[in-house]
């Protein structure tokens, strides 16, 4: 058995403001955002943990970076654990392009889940690239406990899937900056303990 926090990475400028980071924006945390990497470590101090995993992005690296290195654990960075590829929606503020996001929901909502915006990413190609990846880590994994620091979307599009909501159903994950989901996994399969913790947000920010 293995015990798997899987987590989003702290709030950026983008987060703040409203605009659509996805995979090709590597922004940095914010003030919150770094309040938040530590609530994350002191949250998770009474478990012990044995690696830390985030994707190829510098949000999650920072986020992480606390724990990390009070444990003395180094990072195993993965670019298959990157955002989603929002495509040509990237960069743009979601006030101003709600009609454009509101569409791709919807054929997502729908059931679509090959719909990919212009020059993005379907979520059936994200689940599989990034899937394959936590698969991969956790069959070299002895009975250990791991922290995968990871992004909004790519939490829903697993978590909606390895809990059996499917994907089409990914909006009714719950999400926010530092938010922990507390999985088990055995046998192949997961378990969620808690999802969307966020009781340790609240003291840091």
């Amino acid at each position: 058995m293995r015990q798997l926090f899987f987590i989003r990475h702290g709030e950026t400028d983008n987060n703040k403001a409203g605009i659509i980071q996805g995979r090709s924006i590597d922004a940095p945390i914010n003030d919150a955002g770094r309040k938040q990497a530590n609530a994350i470590r002191e949250a998770l101090r009474s478990f012990e943990i044995h690696r830390v995993v985030a994707s190829g992005l510098r949000r999650t690296h920072e986020t992480i970076e606390p724990l990390a290195m009070e444990r003395k654990l180094k990072v195993e960075k993965y670019p298959e654990l990157d955002e989603i590829n929002f495509g040509v929606l990237e960069g743009q503020s979601f006030k101003e392009i709600r009609g454009d996001v509101m569409e791709v929901h919807e054929q997502w909502k729908s059931g679509n889940i090959q719909f990919a915006p212009t020059n993005g990413e379907s979520p059936q190609e994200v689940f599989d690239r990034a899937n394959a990846k936590v698969s991969e880590v956790l069959q070299t994994a002895e009975d250990e406990n791991i922290v995968f620091m990871i992004h909004g979307r790519l939490t829903r599009i697993l978590l909606s899937e390895w809990l059996g909501y499917g994907l089409k159903n990914m909006h009714k994950i719950e999400h926010q900056n530092g938010a922990i989901n507390h999985l088990i996994w055995e046998e192949g399969s997961f378990e969620a303990i808690e999802l969307n913790m966020t009781d340790h947000l609240a003291e840091f920010v």
